[in-house]
């Protein structure tokens, strides 16, 4: 008797039916036309979003995909994503197959390594309004004009990880992005006015001996320690950030009591082509404040996300965070200091009572991230993202170093100019549409115009 004749029907069904066996029937054919995705169920309805404190959210949902018809990352129509591309019913599965390829390396990639320094972070969307009060320094639109500029503000520690206390003792970054009608302008500053180094060969170092220590991976987060205080004792220009960063200033109370400062000295570019040194400060609406010692402590124990939930809190609260643009104004002169204070010297700060900070525009922060890790932790800030009328780095000896590409290069004056004609000479002088060249009667083209890209050139009011 055979094994089958043996065995009873519920027998030979039940081993028909062992997961994993092959069947008997085969599979369907892979869909060749498009279908409608099934209804939810019941227990499937999307709820009703609210915050972590339980507050109906207010917020705009970002939109999922609607129709029928699901798409790759380039936005090409997709027949069907539940089913790879195989050889014959059963595979292999194909390498060919682009939209495996491309979902799976998405995959992949969702978590990206966490940024060497600035890893802690916490950011928001918002709008800059301009006051219309800087037309007479740069010639940016976004700061010309009472207009308002969409921008996304960061704030950071340094030296801690991604998963490190909020209220520890540090320096904290505050880099906003503008939006601007002529590109993004990136303005990377900090919470204290000057930094650690004077020469950027040095970044490395200085980081280095920031971070935890190389036996014990510890203390993870705050910069007080062995190897910092070595750096700080053989770089006497290291000691004032320290001075500062020991300060009340080191533990911020938050985010939304926190100064910013560009740090490094910047040249705007007004319309008739003058120049002016300026830096930028950021200053709070609600005053800055700071923890003690030991309210850091309580609080680091008690709340590690402590300053992240103050920011958000108070924008889902309607209290929204604000912060008030100004430029301190210097000459731009060949020597390119201020009363014996060297302005390109990023360790030195310009008392306020000798250059007054002008307010130019404030900042309000006033929507929180919907996808923290694509908005905050896939931002990047560049400190060379500027628009016409700024210019990072002013250079010595009464000449200007524009390079190709740069909003303020020779390259780009013809198309300020109202008329191709011929040269005039304007002394390598710019000037704006429709306003009458230097030593000329009607608009002309300048001479300049023709300069050799990297060429030291002469710039206005200097």
């Amino acid at each position: 008797m055979s094994t089958d004749e043996r065995n009873s029907p519920d027998e030979q069904q039940e081993r028909v039916d062992i997961p994993g066996a092959p069947g008997a029937v085969p599979p369907p054919a892979e869909p060749t036309e498009p279908r409608e995705p099934p209804p939810a169920k019941e227990d499937q309805a999307a709820p009703q979003p609210v915050s972590a404190t339980g507050r109906a959210s207010s917020q705009t949902q970002p939109r999922a995909q609607s129709g029928g018809r699901l798409t790759t990352a380039q936005g090409l129509p997709l027949r069907d994503t539940d089913h790879s591309l195989k050889a014959g019913a059963r595979g292999p599965t194909l390498l060919q197959d682009h939209h495996l390829r491309e979902k799976i390396m998405h995959f992949d990639h969702e978590r990206i390594p966490e940024r060497v320094v600035h890893a802690r972070g916490a950011g928001a969307h918002g709008v800059f309004r301009s006051y219309g009060t800087a037309g007479q320094v740069t010639r940016a639109d976004f700061l010309t004009g009472e207009e308002e500029t969409p921008v996304f503000t960061r704030f950071s520690t340094v030296v801690g990880s991604r998963g490190s206390g909020d209220s520890v003792r540090d320096t904290r970054g505050f880099a906003t992005k503008f939006y601007t009608s002529e590109g993004v302008f990136d303005l990377v500053a900090n919470n204290m006015p000057v930094f650690f180094i004077q020469d950027g060969i040095k970044f490395p170092d200085i980081v280095h001996a920031a971070k935890p220590h190389p036996d014990r991976e510890i203390p993870q987060a705050q910069s007080a320690h062995d190897t910092f205080w070595d750096f700080v004792s053989l770089h006497t220009e290291a000691q004032h950030h320290t001075m500062w960063q020991m300060s009340d200033r080191g533990i911020p109370r938050s985010f939304r009591m926190m100064e910013g400062f560009g740090v490094h000295t910047f040249r705007m570019i007004n319309r008739d082509g003058e120049t002016t040194l300026v830096k930028f400060h950021w200053k709070p609406r609600l005053g800055a404040h700071s923890l003690v010692w030991e309210e850091a402590q309580l609080v680091n124990g008690a709340d590690p996300d402590f300053h992240r939930r103050d920011l958000y809190d108070a924008i889902e609260a309607g209290a929204y965070p604000q912060w008030e643009l100004g430029l301190q104004v210097f000459p731009d002169t060949p020597e390119q200091t201020f009363e014996g204070i060297d302005l390109l010297d990023p360790t030195k700060i310009v008392p306020e009572e000798l250059a007054p900070v002008r307010p130019v525009g404030l900042l309000t922060l006033d929507a929180a991230p919907q996808n923290f890790f694509a908005e905050v932790e896939q931002v990047a800030f560049h400190p060379g993202h500027l628009v016409p009328g700024i210019d990072r780095r002013p250079v010595a000896a009464g000449a200007a170093v524009l390079l190709p590409g740069h909003p303020d290069h020779p390259a780009r004056w013809p198309e300020l100019c109202p008329d191709p004609g011929e040269p005039h000479p304007c002394a390598g002088q710019r000037h704006a549409p429709g306003r009458v060249p230097p030593g000329r009667s009607a608009p002309g083209r300048c001479a300049l115009s023709a300069e050799l890209p990297g060429r030291r050139v002469p710039v206005r009011g200097r």
